[in-house]
């Protein structure tokens, strides 16, 4: 099969392998500014983002006579970007097509080159088992829906040239196809990440979101019991958890209620377990509009964990 294949070509490895990233969600759900935050961090230098976004099939005015969206496996090149995966994998450069957001138009494709990271996000990054089988570490982005929809309306009418009526219509058009094939993609993820209020508590509206991350046991965690001591158990904690599937899982939950020096604690022992060496980054955690997410930042921080780990034993 050709997924097993790629495993396998993957596992003899090269000096020159990066380590892959996927981070797969809906319209809206933030996998940017997580994204934008990672390569801040190790630096550009370090990092490669690709948006699998740019594979789609049609520009925005040739959609708009098609029976189905954006988000459907039909209106984007998903061969194209199976191959191109498996190249960024294997540390080969691709030349990406590239689809401006802000016109809607198909426009001259790029070249990438692979380095020693490389984050792909994206609506379908995770759809296929062969595109699956090119990531060392996945992770989906499920915020609530009527919070994504507010992201949403907020993003396309500042950035896209949408009015609210507009967004609104589409999200209604896009809900089946968001049931049918993105959502799916959460089952495939190695760390489900839910930014969200905290349940029943009434903080202040400028209050930062919370975050629950499931820590699923496709991969190895870091161990975060002297964290957890560290941060006497009030910014983050860790508890069991059902899954969708009704099977057992770690939940972390980070609460954005927390006050910044409590939280500044929390990332700078994670940051001094990651072993860089360098003082904590000022980006993590930094949001679209300029203000600071203490739960994002400590997301991101795990994420890095993950990165620098699998970087270390490929090394070794």
């Amino acid at each position: 099969m050709p997924h097993r294949i790629v495993h396998m070509l993957r596992a003899r490895g090269s000096a020159r392998r990066p380590v892959m990233l996927a981070i797969a969600g809906d319209s809206a759900a933030g996998k940017t500014t997580l994204t934008r935050g990672l390569v801040q961090c190790l630096g550009a230098d370090r990092m490669t983002a690709v948006c699998v976004d740019d594979y789609h099939r049609y520009d925005r005015a040739e959609r708009r006579d098609k029976p189905f969206t954006a988000l459907h496996p039909d209106c984007n090149h998903i061969d194209i970007m199976e191959q191109h995966l498996q190249l960024l994998s294997m540390g080969e450069p691709i030349l990406k097509p590239v689809y401006d957001h802000s016109t809607g138009e198909l426009v001259r494709p790029e070249l990438v080159e692979p380095r020693d990271f490389v984050i792909v996000e994206g609506l379908l990054p995770l759809h296929t088992r062969l595109a699956r089988a090119c990531f060392d570490i996945t992770v989906y982005l499920d915020p609530p829906e009527t919070l994504r929809h507010q992201w949403k309306i907020q993003r396309d009418c500042a950035k896209r040239g949408y009015t609210p009526e507009q967004v609104r219509a589409e999200l209604a058009r896009r809900e089946p196809e968001s049931a049918a094939y993105i959502r799916p993609q959460r089952r495939w993820a190695d760390i489900v990440v839910r930014f969200a209020p905290v349940a029943g508590r009434a903080d202040p509206p400028d209050t930062p979101l919370s975050a629950e991350l499931l820590l699923r046991p496709t991969i190895d965690h870091p161990e975060l019991r002297g964290v957890l001591d560290d941060a006497e158990h009030r910014a983050m904690h860790l508890k069991l958890h059902r899954d969708t599937d009704g099977r057992p899982v770690d939940a972390l939950h980070v609460h954005g209620y927390v006050s910044p020096e409590e939280c500044q604690v929390v990332k700078k022992a994670i940051w001094e377990r990651l072993g860089t060496g360098t003082t904590l980054p000022g980006s993590l955690g930094r949001l679209a509009d300029g203000a600071d997410s203490d739960p994002l930042a400590i997301t991101q921080l795990l994420l890095l964990y993950h990165l620098l780990d699998a970087n270390r034993r490929q090394a070794a």
